[in-house]
Formats: structure tokens, C-alpha cells, sequence
């Protein structure tokens, strides 16, 4: 046996090629040829009960991490600056198109709902590298919601794997080459279910090889294994593992191993920050011998490009476009270099490992200390943790299987095949899934009984997602977060099939530990964060009645009508809310609304007909019930008694008849979905809020000459005074933007511009610091509408047009809204083509031209070029 020692670094490499043969890099394996790999991933943080996500206070300002996130890496990436030395943009890159990358299924079902210009980006940048790349794409498969698969049962390896799959070929268009294995974690069970859905090659950490050999050619015999397991693999090469007894002509993979030390530098150290300094760290891996091709690949989690090191997508544009290619190197993906190079070595892997883990995979299991921030905290809960969602996967699968056989043909293909359904949920196509796997025609009941149980089964998945024992505490967001899965899986089950597993469940988590005094142990953690999130048909219809009152200044607009009257069908999260019935009736500081309406899950088809009455008190004060519908008698004689009640103009006298009428279970402003509840708060504020800026306003200016006065002698400034100046200059500013959002292609815009820009002077004279967040999204708006009409035809731009775009940007930099230009650089970047010099016919043309131009300058793009040949 020969160790890495003794390993020659040229060892198996190719003599140097005849010159007569094809030395194109993209057609035959020749030169250095480098890789960049992004795992870009994000754990699903839908609510299980209301399919989005929910706001998320540590991401502020943004609503959620995920659009945190997007803002800092996934939208940077897309649009990746290329800056010359006065920090202009010489060019916007699509990162993705060089990028080798994944992009987990659960990301890129939020990117396609929040950002589709960006997912629309990554899909092009795909199709374009398939393009310069001989049909292999940059995009690579994921296992469909980051599950260590090592960890998991067979059934739900082969599941994760087609689910990533058809998750894949939907939004790509083409079956996957390579698929991510979550933190890279792979055994030979893994490896079997890769090759058996005919994934090629997979990427891994140097550290997961075990030894290697050359394997054999017609001219030379198989070669003497290498000992490489202290990470000593060489990295430049594709290998081939063989499946253990299995047949060496179709039972293996290929893998990819990344250069460990360079992704270690590109994530903790100062490499990134420089296109010259990254080319320089992935030049010290080019080997010197004399072999005709070798692959610089380097892997780490895409985030760090953008969100763990901000700006450093502009690294990966420039040497992308010019560093690499300065120094003859091919930018390539995995499935490409593949293409032109397959495997001369074959590779052993260590048993079961991962690349964040140096104890196999026990961060997924056991407290072995990864993860642990500095020992300060113990992980004792994460086997217990395993332990309990591990009982519960395997109740649920005699729920499945017994209940399944009752509705489909083939349960388990059903739920291999259900991803169909996740990615278009529309009522045709479920109606085709179903009639694809029925057992016999189904009745309505049995249909929702069939979509329940592809629902348990798609959440007790969910909750094997890593993220849940990845950190140092169970009752972290990414812990409470799987436990909900849980509990909605246990909820299905319970709804399905009578099963109520619940308590048994509770009573195992209560063997996981808690860090935090307040819980205790994962019992407790479930009692207070995950049982008291579990929505139900009545807190929906709650939610739907009390923002009924507010019209179309809320999140759930009074329904628009039909031609024949009848109100249209409302979207309330993941529920269509149907309104059979509406009526509202005011009586001083009283409002009282009943309704009836049948609200029908998107999910599972499950309906109830419901009715509702909320009493609005004035302020913040709801008195809302719920009840199932008895039939028209009753409930036309409850609106009649409520009604009558109101007459008595007693808020008390009303309340008494709707809990006689309803029961005891009420809801108020307290009991709707954060992100309403909100809304809704803001709402009620803003008549006091309106009476405060008044009277601010008031005192502002009766005291402006003492204010002046305090400044000009450089005095301190009473508190008093200097905040009610800054309020009444933010309302003015807020004043303006509204009339100038509403006026913006009017004359009289000029007029409100004017005023704002005097409104920022007055601020700056009196120190004034405007904090006018919404004001910040109003002139960004404002500046992209404007200059879309006029780049859409540049030739028809008039001076007014483009010198409004101007004065908009002008005034905001003097506002200091932190106004940022990044969708109109990205606009006028993509139409400069059609800003020639060449095209002038006229010296008006000419001086419309310059002063396109001249805009362009004013949004930090370099049209230098163009404006020298303008000269």
C-alpha cells in the first residue's frame, strides 16, 4: 500500500497532445480549465399552516431573511457590477452564466414568487451556458429539501432524489447531470440511489475520499491504491466510485472534489474582496507537470457572495470576464469538463461523511460538538431529537400505507410523483395527478382524504430538513421551524385516518434538553412555539372578518363583483375565501359586519361554510365570532337579532347577543396573522398620527425665527423644538411624494420637485435628519417609471423628460434617503446599445443624444466612449 507521501503530483497525467490535434478548450480537454461552485440554499421558513413566509424581526429592515438575502446575493448576483477606477459600470454580468451552481428547490420556489426577473436570470443564464458549453448546463440538481440523506430510510433517499429532480427538469427544462447531496453528506446507500436515478457525478470535500488508483487502458493495468484520507486527494480530476458488488460497466458515479484549502480562503479570508488576489489564491493550485488538462474547481455556500461578503458578486464578474481569461483559463462547469475529460482514477470514499461535520454525521445526530459555539452550550437534544421525528416518520408510514392502499394504485409512487402537484397546484392539474393514481373514482371526501395524506407525507419530510439540528440549540427558529412540520404531519394524520400520535410525540421530545431555562426541553419548546402557531378554518374566516372592515385599505379587500353582482372568490394565504353573504351596518363608534362565507383550502380541497360576526368598538378594540353554517333560517334570523342589537346602541348589549349566538370563543386584533395584524395596527394609528404631525407642524413654525436663532449662534437646540421641525419637515416631504407619485408625468411635477428640494435645504440648514422610509421605495419607483418611458424610445426622449429624471435624483441624495439606482442603472444599461452616436441625423438629435448620455453619467454609468464620439 503506498501513502498520498508518495504520490507524484504528475502521476497518470497525459503526454502532451500532437499539435495537429483540436486544442479547443471547450471541445478537447487542454489547459487549465476552473470552476467556480455556489451551493445557494435557503431552508423553507413557510408557515405550514398558511403557505408564506412570515415576517421575520432579526431581518430588518427587509420582511424576511430569505429577502434579506435576496437583496444582498441572489438579485446582486443577476445584475454583478464591472466598475472602472472612478467606480462607474463598464458592465453588468449574469454571474449565474459562469457560476457552476444549485440552487435548493425550496429557494427557488420563493425566488420564482417574489423576484421572477431574477429566477427568469438564473433559468437564462442556464439555457446560455448550455449554449457556450456543448449542452451541459451550469445549473446541478439538489436533493429536494436539504435532508441528510445518510440519515434517511431508503424510501425517502429515492424520494428526495426524483423530487429534486422533477423540481429540476420543470424549471431548467432538462434533466440534471449532477445533483448536491445537503452538507455534502454521502454514504454508499446514497450512492446507490444517485446511480439508480441516473445522476452522473456528484461534488464532494477532499476529506470524504478514502484512497484511489488509476484505472486501467487497453496499454496499462490497473494501478496501486493510494491511502488519501487526511484530505490529500488531488483535486484537478474527475474520478469514478464503484458501487461495492456491483456491475463495474453501469453501477458507479463520478465525482468532483474541490479544492479544499482555496474554498476555506474564499469564505474566511480576505480573497473574495479581489478579483487579482482570487486569480492569484487559485493560481497556487496549478499543478506544473506536463498533463494536458486540470480542473481548479472551488466550492462554498453562494451566500457568501453578496450576503456573507458584501459586493463580492463584482469580484466574480471581473474575473470572470477579464482575470481568468488574462491568464488562459477556461471558465467551465463540472458537467462540461466531464464531457471532455471522463475519469482515469477511480476513488474510495470514507464510510459516511460531510463537509461540515469531522465526526461523519453526528451534527445530525448526536452532541459531537460541531456547531457548538465554543462549548458554551451542549447538543444533547439533537439524538433525542432524531429519535422522535425518526418514531413519528415510521407511525406515519403505517398511516400511509394502510390508508393510502384505500385511494391509490401504487401509494408510494403517488408520493414520488406528488412533487408534480407542489410545483402547480392548480385544480386541473391535481384533478389529472389524481385521476393518474386513483385506485378507483374517487369521491369528493376521498380526494381531500387522498391530498391529506401526500400532505403528511410532504411534511414529515419537511421536518428532516438539516437546518433543525445544524446549530447550537433546539429552540432556535431553524428547530421550532421542523417541529411545526411535525406537527402539521401529526395534525393530517389525525384528520385522515382518527390517528392521534400527538402525545406520544410530545412526551419523547421532552428526552431533548434545552439550552434556554424558559423551555426546558423540547416539550416545552413545542407547547409554547409550535402548538400556539397551528392555524385552523375559523382563524382564517377571523382574519377574513376583521379585515373586512377596512375595505380596500387592507390586505383583504372588500371582494370585487361579477357582471351578475355576485362577489369574486378572495385569496387569503393558501385558502380561497367565497362570499355568500355580506352586511355592514355603522352607528356612531360602533361598526358591526356579518357575513357567511366557504372558505377551501389550495392544499387539500378541505372546505367549511362558515359564518362570522365582528364588532368594531373604534380603536383598537374587535369582537369577533365564528360558527359553522346551520342553513339559511338560522342564519338569516342571527343576523336579524344581531342587527337589533346594534339599534340599542350598546356595545355591551351587542357583545352579549353575538357570544349568546356564537359561544364563548372569540377573536380580536390580537388573534389575526402577524403580517395583517400589523397592516392594520398601522391603519388605526393614522388618524393620530395625521393630528400629531399637524399640532408638530404647528409648533414648527410658530418657532422658527427662536430655531434659526439657536442655529445661528450654534447654540444647543431645546429638543422640543428641534423634533417637531424634523416631524414637520418629514410630513411635508411625505405630502410632496404622494402629489408627486400621483402628478409624476404632469407639469405641475416640476412644481413638487421644487418644493422638495426646498424642503431639503431648509432640513439641512436646521440639522434636520428625515427618516422617510417609504420615501426611499416612492423616488427609486419614480426614477425606473420615468426613465422606462424614455429609454423605451430614446429617439422620442424630450429635455423636460430627462431633466425631471435628474432633479429626481438630486432630490434624493438630498433628502438622504439612501435611494439606491440599481434597477435604473440595470435599465439604461441594457438599452445603451440603442444610444448610438452614429444615429444622429440632426443637431437637435445630437444634443438629445448628449444629453442621454450625460444621464447616464448622473446614474454612474461610463458612456465616455460614446460621448467622445458624440465630441
Amino acid at each position: 500500500m503506498t501513502s498520498a507521501a508518495d504520490l507524484p503530483v504528475s502521476a497518470g497525467a497525459n503526454i502532451t497532445p500532437d499539435r495537429n490535434i483540436n486544442t479547443d478548450p471547450l471541445q478537447t480537454a487542454t489547459g487549465v480549465y476552473v470552476t467556480v461552485h455556489g451551493h445557494f440554499y435557503q431552508p423553507p421558513r413557510e408557515n405550514p399552516y398558511l403557505d408564506a413566509v412570515e415576517r421575520q424581526a432579526g431581518a430588518a429592515p427587509f420582511h424576511d431573511w430569505n429577502e434579506r438575502i435576496h437583496h444582498e446575493c441572489y438579485r446582486p448576483n443577476a445584475f454583478a457590477r464591472v466598475l472602472n477606477e472612478r467606480g462607474e459600470i463598464t458592465g453588468i454580468v449574469n454571474n449565474y452564466e459562469y457560476l457552476s451552481f444549485n440552487i435548493g428547490a425550496t429557494l427557488m420556489s420563493w425566488l420564482e414568487r417574489y423576484d421572477v426577473e431574477v429566477y427568469q436570470k438564473i433559468l437564462e443564464a442556464d439555457r446560455k451556458s448550455c449554449d457556450r458549453l456543448n449542452g451541459h448546463g451550469n445549473a446541478i440538481a439538489q436533493v429536494y429539501n436539504h435532508i441528510i440523506m445518510p440519515l434517511a430510510n431508503e424510501r425517502d433517499k429515492y424520494t428526495q432524489i426524483r423530487w429534486g429532480k422533477e423540481d429540476f427538469r420543470s424549471r431548467f427544462g432538462r434533466d440534471p447531470e449532477g445533483m448536491w447531496l445537503a452538507e455534502a453528506a454521502v454514504d454508499y446507500a446514497t450512492i446507490e440511489a444517485l446511480i439508480a436515478e441516473n445522476i452522473r457525478f456528484i461534488v464532494l470535500a477532499p476529506s470524504q475520499a478514502q484512497r484511489c488508483r488509476t484505472l486501467p487502458t487497453p496499454h496499462q493495468h490497473i494501478g496501486e491504491w493510494y491511502e488519501v484520507g487526511g484530505a490529500q486527494i488531488d483535486p484537478t480530476r474527475p474520478y469514478r466510485c464503484f458501487l461495492p458488488g456491483g456491475d463495474p460497466n453501469r453501477d458507479y458515479i463520478d465525482i468532483f472534489f474541490y479544492d479544499g484549502p482555496i474554498s476555506r480562503d474564499m469564505g474566511f479570508s480576505d480573497d473574495l474582496y479581489s478579483a487579482d488576489r482570487l486569480s492569484c489564491r487559485i493560481g497556487q493550485a496549478v499543478r506544473g507537470d506536463h498533463r494536458t488538462s486540470q480542473l481548479i474547481s472551488v466550492a462554498t455556500d453562494g451566500e457568501t457572495f453578496g450576503h456573507h461578503k458584501g459586493g463580492t458578486e463584482k469580484t466574480l464578474a471581473y474575473a470572470f470576464l477579464n482575470e481568468f481569461p488574462h491568464r488562459n483559463w477556461t471558465v467551465t462547469n463540472y458537467a462540461h469538463y466531464l464531457s471532455i475529460n471522463p475519469p482515469t482514477w477511480e476513488v474510495e470514499l470514507k464510510p459516511v461523511t460531510a463537509w461540515s461535520c469531522a465526526h461523519g454525521v453526528d451534527r445530525w445526530q448526536d452532541d459531537c460538538g460541531c456547531g457548538g459555539e465554543g462549548g458554551v452550550w451542549h447538543q444533547k437534544w439533537r439524538k433525542p431529537l432524531r429519535d422522535s421525528l425518526d418514531w413519528l416518520r415510521d407511525r406515519l408510514i403505517d398511516v400511509y400505507e394502510e390508508t393510502g392502499k384505500q385511494f391509490f394504485r401504487d401509494p408510494w409512487l403517488a408520493r414520488d410523483e406528488y412533487i408534480q402537484v407542489i410545483r402547480d397546484r392548480s385544480i386541473a392539474n391535481i384533478s389529472r395527478f389524481l385521476v393518474r393514481h386513483q385506485s378507483h373514482k374517487l369521491t369528493q371526501l376521498e380526494q381531500i382524504d387522498a391530498l391529506r395524506l401526500l400532505e403528511m407525507q410532504r411534511h414529515s419530510l419537511l421536518m428532516y430538513t438539516s437546518c433543525g439540528w445544524f446549530f447550537e440549540e433546539i429552540s432556535r427558529p431553524e428547530g421550532t421551524q421542523i417541529l411545526r412540520y411535525a406537527a402539521r404531519a401529526l395534525e393530517l394524520a389525525g384528520d385522515v385516518a382518527g390517528v392521534q400520535l400527538e402525545r406520544a410525540f410530545i412526551k419523547r421530545l421532552a428526552q431533548a434538553p434545552s439550552n434556554v431555562d424558559l423551555f426546558k426541553h423540547g416539550a416545552e419548546i413545542y407547547r409554547q412555539l409550535v402548538s400556539t402557531a397551528q392555524i385552523g378554518f375559523r382563524q382564517v374566516a377571523a382574519q377574513y372578518a376583521i379585515t373586512s372592515l377596512f375595505g380596500d385599505r387592507s390586505l383583504s379587500p372588500t371582494p370585487q363583483v361579477r357582471a351578475n353582482g355576485t362577489p369574486l372568490p378572495q385569496r387569503v394565504y393558501c385558502y380561497t375565501a367565497h362570499q355568500v353573504d355580506y352586511q355592514l351596518q355603522r352607528l356612531g363608534s360602533l361598526t358591526l359586519a356579518v357575513g357567511q362565507l366557504r372558505l377551501v383550502s389550495d392544499i387539500t380541497w378541505e372546505s367549511q361554510h362558515l359564518v362570522f360576526a365582528v364588532l368594531h368598538l373604534g380603536g383598537w378594540d374587535f369582537h369577533c365570532s365564528i360558527a359553522s353554517f346551520a342553513g339559511r333560517r338560522a342564519y338569516s334570523q342571527l343576523k336579524e337579532k344581531l342587527f337589533a342589537s346594534l339599534q340599542q346602541a350598546s356595545a355591551a348589549h351587542t357583545i352579549l347577543a353575538i357570544n349568546q349566538l356564537f359561544g364563548q370563543q372569540t377573536f380580536s386584533l390580537q388573534n389575526l396573522f402577524a403580517e395583517e395584524r400589523h397592516r392594520i395596527m398601522e391603519l388605526l394609528s393614522q388618524e393620530t398620527l395625521t393630528r400629531l404631525d399637524q399640532l408638530y407642524t404647528q409648533v414648527y413654525r410658530d418657532n422658527y425665527g427662536v430655531l434659526m436663532a439657536f442655529h445661528r449662534d450654534e447654540l444647543s437646540v431645546p429638543q422640543e423644538l428641534q423634533v417637531a421641525a424634523e416631524i414637520a419637515l418629514k410630513h411635508r416631504c411625505v405630502g410632496l411624494l404622494r402629489s408627486l407619485w400621483e402628478e409624476i408625468s404632469e407639469p405641475s411635477a416640476m412644481h413638487y420637485l421644487a418644493e422638495l428640494e426646498a424642503t431639503a435645504t431648509e432640513a439641512k440648514h436646521l440639522h434636520c435628519n428625515l427618516h422617510i422610509p417609504e420615501g426611499k421605495q416612492t423616488m427609486e419607483q419614480l426614477a425606473l417609471r420615468s426613465l422606462w418611458q424614455i429609454m423605451h424610445d430614446p429617439k422620442s426622449a424630450t429635455t423636460e423628460e430627462i431633466q425631471r429624471i435628474e432633479r429626481l435624483i438630486d432630490v434624493g441624495y438630498q433628502l438622504n434617503l439612501g435611494m439606491s439606482l440599481a434597477r435604473s442603472q440595470e435599465l439604461y444599461f441594457s438599452k445603451l446599445p440603442q444610444i448610438l452616436p452614429s444615429d444622429c441625423q440632426s443637431q437637435e438629435e445630437c444634443d438629445r443624444l448628449r444629453q442621454l448620455l450625460k444621464l447616464g453619467q448622473k446614474l454612474g454609468i461610463d458612456v465616455s466612449t460614446l460621448l467622445s464620439q458624440l465630441s
